[in-house]
């Protein structure tokens, strides 16, 4: 393997520890404890865990995690009305809304429910126009996450052709965003299932973010020798978890590259506590 392992779990434990140091300077000054809510529906067995991740995250973080566990047959009234409770809670921070939601719920009527200054995930409308605008109250927490890693690994954007492959609303569109800021000022392209000639765009990129959801979609020769690859994506392929992108073949022709797991994952979860101290800084003001 050539390229250098962009090692997630290390930079993602760095910002946990800066979030625990300025959360406890936080509560001497003002008294608060940052404070999130999560809402977990139905027993799907991932979002089980990736919740139980945020609630410990937090507790290490000097955080209050406060989880909110609904059957799979809630209502969306009765969601819709639990999201105005939190809402309306000034202890509470942070709204996190766990998604996959349950088929007959509208994932898109809930988020547009939580009050914009406590979207943690900034999901909501208004956030997701700053962020377009350039100025955001909240990153979005994986693209985030990706920033920070380009950051801390000394990873040039300016300047640099940018690949992001997929177009949701959780990570392509805003990591795609995030690329173009004045700052980051890339150059970028964003391929999706109606793009022609992937395999070209990839092989143009100086950087390439993989968040299609597809199991080992871009392939090796894809890769831009000495190009950055980030791969977002998280698979499980019979017993074993992979990326969206051939890892292997992949490692031996990029300068840089992030391992799946321990790559992209634990940054979420660092970016989802610090919106959370954010979010309890705004709402003093």
């Amino acid at each position: 393997m050539g390229a250098v392992l962009i090692d997630g779990k290390q930079i993602a434990a760095n910002c946990r520890n800066a979030t625990a140091e300025a959360a406890a300077k936080f509560n001497a000054e003002f008294g608060v404890t940052g404070h999130l809510a999560a809402v977990l529906v139905g027993d799907d067995p991932a979002s089980q865990v990736y919740v139980r991740n945020k609630e410990r995250a937090c507790e290490k973080a000097g955080l209050r995690s406060t989880l909110h566990r609904l059957s799979e047959s809630t209502s969306q009234t009765e969601l819709l009305e639990l999201v105005q409770t939190l809402n309306q809670d000034s202890s509470v921070h942070g709204i996190l809304v766990q998604l996959p939601l349950p088929a007959h719920l509208n994932a898109t009527e809930i988020l547009d429910a939580i009050t914009p200054l406590k979207d943690v995930d900034a999901f909501h409308p208004e956030n997701v126009g700053l962020l377009l605008q350039g100025r955001p109250r909240f990153l979005p927490c994986t693209p985030a996450g990706v920033m920070k890693m380009l950051e801390v690994s000394g990873t040039e954007t300016v300047g640099k052709r940018a690949v992001v492959v997929g177009r949701s609303d959780i990570v392509g569109k805003p990591m795609a965003a995030l690329l173009l800021q004045r700052g980051a000022d890339a150059t970028v392209t964003v391929c999706h299932s109606r793009s022609q000639d992937i395999a070209e765009h990839c092989r143009s990129a100086d950087l390439l973010v993989a968040a299609v959801g597809i199991p080992e979609f871009i392939k090796g020769d894809w890769i831009r020798p000495g190009s950055v690859v980030i791969d977002v994506g998280i698979n499980r392929v019979e017993d074993r978890l992979v990326g969206d992108v051939e890892f292997a073949a992949a490692a031996e022709r990029a300068a840089a590259i992030t391992p799946v797991p321990g790559g992209v994952g634990p940054m979420t979860i660092a970016m989802l506590l610090e919106n959370t101290l954010h979010a309890a800084r705004l709402q003093l003001q």
